[in-house]
């Protein structure tokens, strides 16, 4: 099995002049759960090389297991750090692929053409796609027959609950609840920070970091059950 793992490139959160990028929790639980499964995982971005991992994810208060066994893991971290041109892969050369979130991917991967190109070329092609967190809003100009691939989905996603939380409801370019709800899908969630993902037919969602690892498994068990049939 050969997975695409996409991350952001973007460090900048708005005009605050603060740092963003991938949410390392994000990153690292689908990877070890990709790569504990002997999957193929090839790692890309829209600029290559190391993506931008954003500052708050890593605070103390912030630490998860697989984060902790990622800053061990010599083969993880190089693996990070050299991450291959979006531009420079394809959707054919891979069963599935899994957008990584965190702040970072709503200023870059949801307005990028390749990553929409790509995102609609996988679908397209039979084969199902995966988002967490706020990847799901990255679907924001990906279509399907001519209409909103989420239209009429049932998906997940970074909560506004959630993005009041953090305080950055006002910052984002857009709330990544309100414009699925706006594109159509049937959005559904669970209390803020609880982990839950959902699958409809190729499309699986996860809400929010802690559904990282979820939405991981469920993305390998569809490709398996797949491949089975």
């Amino acid at each position: 099995m050969k997975i695409l793992q996409v991350l952001t490139s973007h460090d900048q959160l708005g005009n605050t002049g603060r740092k963003t990028g991938f949410w390392l929790e994000e990153g690292a639980a689908p990877y070890f759960v990709f790569r504990d499964a002997g999957v193929d995982i090839t790692l890309a971005s829209p600029k290559g090389g190391q993506p931008p991992i954003d500052p708050k994810s890593d605070l103390p208060d912030n630490q998860t297991p697989a984060q902790v066994r990622f800053k061990k893991d010599a083969e993880a971290i190089k693996a990070f750090a050299n991450t291959v041109k979006l531009a420079d892969v394809s959707a054919k050369d891979f069963d599935t692929v899994f957008y990584t979130g965190g702040h970072g991917p709503m200023w870059d991967l949801a307005e990028d053409p390749v990553s929409i190109a790509l995102l609609e070329a996988f679908y397209d092609s039979g084969k199902p796609i995966a988002l967490v967190c706020h990847s799901p809003g990255v679907l924001r100009h990906v279509k399907y027959k001519g209409e909103p691939l989420v239209k009429g989905k049932q998906v997940t996603g970074f909560t506004n609950g959630e993005e009041e939380e953090v305080q950055l409801t006002k910052v984002v370019p857009f709330l990544v609840e309100d414009e699925l709800l706006r594109l159509g899908a049937i959005f559904e969630k669970k209390k803020n920070w609880e982990p839950f993902t959902i699958t409809d037919g190729r499309l699986i969602t996860g809400q929010n970091p802690a559904s990282s690892t979820l939405t991981a498994q469920a993305l390998l068990k569809l490709v398996r059950s797949a491949v089975a049939a």
